[in-house]
């Protein structure tokens, strides 16, 4: 026997043959199968919440998308040229200047790259000639302190009189190196890859 005439058997003996008429039969049996698709939609629909929640997210979480992706690449070997955040234009002549830039992991200062690539040793053509634009104002004059390592302890500390602005900064070696940046009252970090020259 199945499922239907089961139902229709239960029905009689519930209510009486006179009562489980065909068309009361269909009714619950459609509203049965509504209720199955309903249950399968739900489960299906946890299952993608659950995969979801498992996906890893990227990217850094402060500024705008524009600054998110520069911000999240670690030395990345090619800075793209990118708009500058518009904190960031003074001193630029063009409405959105592009220039190859990266931006603090905290937002508050960022390094734009004359320079770029930066190399350790420095190329004989291009200085490593970087503008470095501070976002929250200036409360305290002094200099931009720079504290560079690399992975394994190489350390090196320079600074940039009279706080962020135009600087040539040569790192003793070639690497991803890690930057402490502070600055009237002010601190960022960021990482800067340095590549060898081509011979």
């Amino acid at each position: 026997m199945d499922i239907e005439s089961e139902l229709r058997q239960a029905m009689t003996d519930a209510v009486g043959a006179e009562t489980a008429t065909p068309d009361l039969v269909e009714g619950v049996w459609r509203k049965r199968r509504r209720h199955r698709a309903r249950n399968r939609a739900l489960i299906a629909a946890g299952a993608i919440v659950v995969v979801a929640a498992t996906i890893p997210t990227y990217g850094a979480l402060t500024g705008d998308s524009q600054e998110s992706v520069v911000s999240s690449a670690r030395c990345t070997p090619e800075i793209p040229s990118r708009v500058l955040p518009e904190w960031a234009r003074g001193g630029f002549s063009e409405k959105e200047p592009r220039m190859p830039y990266v931006l603090g992991e905290h937002g508050d200062i960022i390094a734009i790259l004359f320079g770029s690539p930066l190399s350790s040793p420095p190329r004989k053509d291009v200085s490593n000639k970087i503008l470095w634009v501070s976002r929250p104002p200036l409360t305290t004059s002094g200099p931009l302190t720079i504290k560079a390592s690399l992975p394994g302890g190489t350390m090196f500390t320079t600074q940039v009189p009279g706080g962020p602005g135009p600087s040539i900064i040569d790192l003793p070696k070639a690497g991803c190196w890690h930057l402490t940046l502070t600055w009237s009252q002010h601190t960022d970090t960021m990482d800067l890859l340095y590549s060898s020259p081509p011979s």
